[in-house]
């Protein structure tokens, strides 16, 4: 990759996860062996939980995203870094045209493909149903501790960036690449020049690259380079977190919150009225009005008058936490639903 004064002013790092990178690159890793100390417990879950996914979405997501090679570029919109949604929107409104021309890089097309190549709404709208349930069953359940990994790599990176500039920070990134101004170096399946010209480059962060960067095929695309994280076995090696299910007898929401307001929380999740929660919890009303009044104050809950009752509901932060710290007790009704509520890849892309 060279770069010009004006594209060292326009570096940056992804401010999180790139949603639509890790399905893609992890699908690529569940077919292979590589990284098998890292990768290798997460696959075995993965792939049981992929068998409950209707066999046309997996085969769908295994012919867009094989174990070696290519992938199409639309997969992985910047409009990805918003959310899954937003991401999985952008490609729903790509036409035919892109389509067919990204999904040529893909060998021996089959037949059932055709559709989507020519933006068939019936075609487009199951590899939106195959995205969001192959995300819900692969990397829903270790979401909490990927997003963990890539917030503490951005800020090393912020460490380093801070007291060395943009020089340091890519020098930071070996040995994975090489650093020397103004060329930007990785090993690559292929001979690849890349000339950013002044329009910068996103750096991003990701668990499920293995070894080797992947950039977009499409030199026209703004320039985006995922580079592996340095992981270690175990990362996510628990069969409890895997599972969905808090590891040990002791819950860890509950060391947090205390055992009854960790309960309180729980029982909230789908939703009831301070009666309701009550008579669940086996606490007197004032003390669930007043479990429910300290979580409502921790943004933990939202309450909501409705006549002469007041429904209590979960935020975005309670939900989260939930998520990040599943009940052991798995799936019944309000608890958590644990994982029911709940990504060797050598894309060309920089194989490209």
């Amino acid at each position: 990759m060279h770069f010009t004064a004006q594209d060292l002013a326009r570096v940056h790092v992804a401010g999180g996860p790139d949603v639509m990178w890790e399905i893609v690159l992890s699908a690529a890793q569940l077919t292979g062996t590589a990284g098998q100390a890292v990768f290798g417990p997460w696959r075995v879950h993965a792939r049981t939980r992929l068998r409950h996914l209707p066999a046309s979405h997996r085969r769908l997501i295994r012919y867009l995203a094989p174990p070696v090679g290519d992938f199409p570029d639309f997969l992985t919109p910047p409009q990805a870094t918003q959310s899954l949604p937003a991401g999985i929107n952008a490609v729903l409104s790509l036409p035919s045209r892109r389509l067919r021309q990204d999904l040529a890089v893909l060998p021996h097309a089959p037949h059932w493909a055709r559709p989507l190549a020519d933006a068939d709404p019936v075609a487009l709208a199951e590899l939106a149903d195959a995205l969001h349930g192959y995300h819900r069953a692969v990397l829903t359940p270790v979401w909490p501790r990927l997003r963990t990994a890539i917030d503490a790599e951005r800020a090393a990176r912020a460490r380093v960036l801070l007291s060395h500039g943009i020089d340091g920070l890519l020098n930071s990134l070996r040995p994975t690449l090489r650093w020397s101004a103004p060329v930007l170096e990785a090993d690559y399946p292929v001979d690849r020049d890349l000339h950013l010209a002044g329009r910068g480059l996103l750096l991003v962060p990701s668990v499920f690259c293995w070894r080797t960067p992947v950039t977009f095929i499409d030199p026209g695309l703004p320039p985006v380079l995922v580079y592996p994280l340095d992981l270690t076995p175990g990362w996510v090696s628990d069969p409890a977190a895997l599972s969905g299910r808090a590891s040990g007898t002791e819950d860890p929401l509950a060391r947090l919150l205390g055992t009854s307001r960790a309960a309180a929380l729980r029982l909230v999740e789908d939703g009831c009225t301070t009666g309701e929660l009550a008579r669940r919890a086996g606490l007197s009303q004032p003390s669930a009005s007043q479990h429910t009044a300290v979580l409502r104050e921790a943004n933990l809950i939202t309450s909501v008058r409705r006549g002469n009752e007041v429904i209590h509901t979960l935020t975005p932060l309670g939900t989260a936490l939930l998520l990040a710290n599943p009940s052991s007790a798995g799936p019944s009704r309000g608890t958590a639903k644990g994982a029911a509520a709940l990504p060797d890849a050598r894309r060309s892309g920089i194989a490209r």
